[in-house]
């Protein structure tokens, strides 16, 4: 099989190869690698139903070729102990992690806070906030194949640091290369509800000494919820319904530790994730339609051998883990995380408007199959290999999330032959695999029906171009629509679906995952505060698990990009005039198309090629057929119309000047006598009309469509770009991402 077969977009196969191919191979000895010469699995990555996370599509097999890599997206570390030599232990495992491509989360709530007394020279601890920039700058330092790690930091919401904490990123200059979350417990919430006061306290072991603070946790609950407003931060997580709702809620011997950098997965220390997504849109009979409908047996059938195959990918990779307790911790607890991609998608194809009740009762019915299906071939592989070291049998059939979340038959077989895993699903950001796949992210609303990319000609015009989502593109085709407002209702974005609406499908769900969900609720720019406090109310009340708000043009868009943001050469020349005598070189990586033209003189060939990025001309080349005119003249005109347009000139001045030229006696003749002439009165103007139509045809392919707005959008603020390719960046799923290029910060 072949990359285009696969993937027919430009853009998914420029992620493929810079993201997952591993020095030049072919897409058939890709799919060998990263099956595991698993024949099932490779089939449904091939039908695009299933992919594993990034790591294991980039990693697998590269272990044979002398890499020290590691399969496992990303892995929570043992919280530092309170001293100096827990501290710098805890930089230096960050160290190693990142170095062999795994993200780290990190809790310090073991940490004392400020003003603790120390017995050394310095009396008294500069306190648990101090130390996130060390952490932050081992983030920064170490680097992964061209990218950084990622960090999550967390808290607990009565640490007494807990209102520095909140407020560490408001100095842009603090904590750069970390996310940070707050552990929040349902005795805070109620506080919060009942207008309580609030303890924050600390025991410091080594002294004795307790330090207590009380402030009222409403005004504590509204400073975070003016943070996130603000500056997207800190996340909130619900650390008793983390701990309370999957499968190992009545094991004794079991705790979590944190969650990964994008919060989907709390885990003990040393535990890693593990990731596969399914592709929800795949599994709709008949779409687009009246009768449309879910396939569970395909769905379910797809869940059981993703399972099997992450435990594969599991005992593959258990050598591999950077440090001896991340090997311990998954060779005892055996986390996998099976999420999924592709559900705006999958609801537009069954005329569903996302939060209806209709798609939250569809949910409920493919999530219930989904963990009932991941739990019984989690049995089943535990009849053949063996339980989890760890597996409590009593603690598993007693947890609520396992009574509530399998049919009878399943449960005599977990009954019987225990679980290989303990953890089994997830919901994770799928930024560059959905990019890549042309489908939504995990359980996200479609972003944006469109966006308006904007170029400037190389001298300083400006151009606008609209590009559809694919599948509104695929629907506006099929229903023969023109215009984006004619869309059905059951078109929502982020930002026009209502935040109660977005938190019902993400509790639906929730029921179903034993894990966490990565998730961002993107709110538009008037979104108030008090509406902040108010989705967090009903985030909590409604069991979910974390969540995370982005509001439209806050102040983090300020600081989205790094320092280290390189914009190409490409993009200096394309946004800004040439000198004098510039002139860009036309890279191979163009789109190529051809004309056959009938002249007055015989037939005349027409080859263009045309920009990948923004479907701009870039060359074209003129031959004559066994007829037709001087061929030498055609090629010097061929030349310096690709000259002019690679030093400046506008596509439609060049066509302009084309169609200027006089009529051509010997066109008018022909086409009066023999009508088989194309469009135009001469061939320059026969080849402008081609160039045109190559044009459209280009434009069509790449998803955009020329406009020109009246005005700028706010979608185009600058500061909030792309580091590889220069356009908007999208925030969601708790992930920054780029559906221009596939950038992604979490993957």
């Amino acid at each position: 099989m072949k990359l285009q077969e696969w993937v027919d977009s430009k853009l998914a196969q420029d992620i493929w190869n810079k993201k997952y191919n591993f020095n030049n191979e072919t897409f058939d000895e890709w799919l060998d690698r990263v099956s595991g010469n698993n024949t099932k699995i490779k089939d449904l990555i091939i039908q695009k139903k299933f992919l594993f996370g990034g790591r294991i599509l980039a990693n697998r097999g590269l272990q044979n070729k002398g890499r020290k890599i590691t399969f496992s997206n990303c892995y929570v570390i043992s919280p530092p102990e309170d001293s100096i030599e827990g501290i710098f232990e805890c930089a230096s495992k960050l160290a190693r992690t990142y170095s062999y491509g795994g993200g780290c989360g990190i809790d310090i709530s073991k940490l004392a806070p400020k003003g603790a007394k120390v017995n050394n020279a310095a009396k008294e601890t500069t306190g648990s906030v101090s130390f996130m920039d060390l952490y932050s700058l081992v983030t920064e330092l170490i680097g992964q194949n061209g990218r950084r790690g990622a960090l999550m930091i967390s808290i607990d919401c009565s640490h007494p640091d807990l209102e520095e904490f909140i407020s560490i990123k408001n100095d842009l200059n603090k904590v750069t290369k970390a996310n940070i979350s707050i552990k929040i417990t349902n005795d805070f919430m109620e506080a919060v509800k009942n207008n309580d006061d609030y303890v924050l306290k600390f025991k410091r072991v080594e002294t004795e000494e307790e330090i207590i603070k009380t402030i009222k946790a409403r005004d504590l609950f509204r400073k975070i919820a003016e943070n996130n407003w603000n500056m997207a931060e800190p996340g909130f997580l619900m650390w008793d319904r983390i701990k309370e709702w999957n499968l190992l809620s009545e094991d004794e011997n079991f705790s979590y530790a944190g969650v990964n950098p994008c919060a989907e997965e709390p885990l003990p220390a040393g535990g890693s994730c593990l990731l596969g997504s399914i592709n929800l849109s795949k599994f709709v009979l008949n779409p687009f339609s009246d009768n449309a409908k879910f396939d569970f047996q395909d769905f379910q059938n797809t869940v059981r051998e993703s399972v099997i195959a992450l435990n594969e990918v599991l005992d593959e990779g258990l050598p591999l883990h950077p440090l001896k307790e991340q090997q311990e911790s998954v060779r005892d607890w055996r986390q996998i995380g099976l999420g999924i991609m592709g559900l705006a998608d999958m609801l537009i194809q069954m005329n569903m408007r996302y939060g209806s009740e209709e798609s939250l009762n569809l949910c409920n019915k493919i999530g219930f199959c989904m963990i009932d299906n991941a739990i019984l071939q989690s049995a089943l592989l535990a009849k053949d290999d063996g339980a989890y070291p760890k597996y409590n049998k009593d603690a598993i059939l007693n947890s609520k999330f396992y009574l509530n979340n399998t049919s009878n038959s399943t449960k005599n077989i977990v009954e019987q032959y225990g679980l290989r895993n303990s953890q089994l699903l997830t919901i994770a950001p799928t930024g560059t695999l959905s990019t890549m796949l042309g489908i939504s992210g995990g359980i996200e609303p479609i972003f944006e029906n469109s966006y308006t990319r904007k170029t400037e000609s190389l001298h300083g015009k400006d151009e606008y171009y609209k590009v559809y989502t694919p599948i509104v593109k695929k629907y506006m085709e099929i229903n023969n629509i023109k215009e984006e407002k004619d869309l059905p209702d059951f078109f929502v974005t982020s930002m026009t679906l209502n935040y109660i609406d977005r938190i019902k499908m993400q509790s639906i769900w929730q029921n179903y995952i034993d894990a966490s969900i990565s998730s961002t609720v993107n709110v538009p720019e008037d979104f108030t505060i008090e509406q902040v406090e108010d989705l967090y109310l009903k985030a909590w009340e409604s069991g979910l698990k974390g969540i995370t708000i982005f509001r439209n043009n806050c102040a983090r868009i300020g600081i989205l990009t790094t320092s280290d943001t390189n914009l190409d050469v490409k993009n200096d020349t394309k946004n800004n005039k040439l000198p004098w005598g510039f002139t860009l070189n036309a890279s191979d990586d163009l789109i190529g198309k051809k004309r056959k033209i009938m002249s007055g003189c015989g037939s005349l060939h027409v080859q263009a090629w045309f920009d990948s990025y923004d479907g701009r001309l870039m060359e074209i080349y003129l031959s004559k057929g066994s007829e037709g005119g001087c061929n030498s003249f055609m090629v010097a005109l061929s030349r310096s119309i690709s000259a002019g347009l690679r030093t400046g000139m506008d596509f439609e001045y060049a066509i302009d000047q084309l169609k200027s030229a006089p009529a051509c006696p010997s066109y008018v003749v022909r086409t009066t006598m023999r009508k088989d002439t194309s469009k135009g009165n001469c061939c320059p103007a026969a080849v402008a009309n081609a160039l045109v139509q190559m044009q459209n045809e280009v434009f069509d392919e790449l998803g955009i469509i020329e406009e020109k707005p009246s005005k700028p959008l706010k979608s185009l603020n600058t500061k909030n770009i792309c580091p590889e390719c220069g356009e908007k960046l999208n925030f969601e799923g708790g992930c920054n991402s780029c559906k221009n290029c596939g950038y992604s910060k979490c993957d």
